[in-house]
């Protein structure tokens, strides 16, 4: 009688694991990993282990899980460079916000998280995309019509280092006004 709610606990440690393993989403695998912990400590527990229980729920759950929420939380950031001007927010132009968010919706699907980071100048920017401060770098470049002087046309420069960036931004960055480019820097450092 004892052997069959035993069974069933034990059946859901492979069924918990397998849930992390095909979670998409990291937050909620981290929880699942935290209910395979739980899961594990309780089996430990009726089979007469205390002491392997009681470290299964401390080390595996709680300072684990700790750990895991900490390096998740900080490596899913994408940091974009941008000019001083253009990071001030009573100065951001409208093209300049709709980029910016166009950038975060493409991320979205991989809860990447966009933080900008301003620089004095360009030679700054470019400096912090090849030292690996950032990921991308975004500066403007103001277009004056040759015909019509009064109309200025402000498009935008976007250069990821990153190839796969580069790959998840491009189809949701369709403007005429925007050049996204992915730089290679091994080339730019030889």
């Amino acid at each position: 009688m004892m052997d069959s709610y035993l069974y069933i606990i034990i059946a859901l440690l492979p069924l918990a694991a397998m849930m992390v393993v095909f979670q998409t989403n990291p937050y909620h695998a981290l929880v699942i990993r935290g209910v395979l912990g739980a899961i594990a400590a309780l089996v430990y527990s009726i089979l007469g282990a205390p002491d392997v229980a009681l470290t299964e729920a401390l080390v595996g759950t709680l300072l684990a899980i700790t750990l895991y929420a900490v390096a998740v939380r900080s490596s899913l950031v994408l940091t974009i460079g941008v000019l001083q001007e253009e990071f001030e927010i009573e100065d951001q132009t409208l093209d300049f916000q709709v980029l910016i968010s166009a950038v975060q919706t493409s991320l979205d699907p991989y809860y990447v998280r966009v933080k900008l980071m301003p620089y004095a100048d360009l030679k700054a920017l470019d400096q912090a995309l090849r030292q690996q401060e950032i990921h991308v770098k975004v500066y403007g470049n103001t277009i004056s019509n040759a015909k019509l002087d009064e109309i200025q046309i402000k498009s935008y420069q976007l250069v990821t280092r990153l190839n796969r960036i580069y790959e998840i931004i491009k189809p949701d960055i369709t403007s005429a006004l925007v050049l996204l480019q992915s730089s290679d820097l091994k080339e730019a450092q030889s």
